[in-house]
């Protein structure tokens, strides 16, 4: 079956279903694979955050976690 008429057969039986659970299954499978979703419900400030985060230790700029331990180990 070529893709446009898998589309189109699950499309019908999406449209014919009163099952609430499939349609709520079939949201969630559109909303995982969401190019908007990649990072969830998180707020913008969390993920630029992570971005930047990211930049720096791609330039190797990191932290190693025992040089973090020992600079904080009075709040840890």
């Amino acid at each position: 079956m070529d893709i446009q008429t898998e589309k189109i057969e699950l499309a019908k039986r999406l449209l014919d279903t009163e099952d609430k659970n499939i349609i709520d299954a079939v949201k969630s499978i559109f909303k995982t694979f969401d190019s908007d979703s990649t990072w969830g419900d998180l707020p913008e400030k969390v993920i630029s955050d992570v971005q930047e985060s990211i930049k720096q230790i791609d330039a190797g700029l990191e932290v190693s976690h025992d040089k973090a331990r020992e600079t904080y180990k009075k709040w840890l």
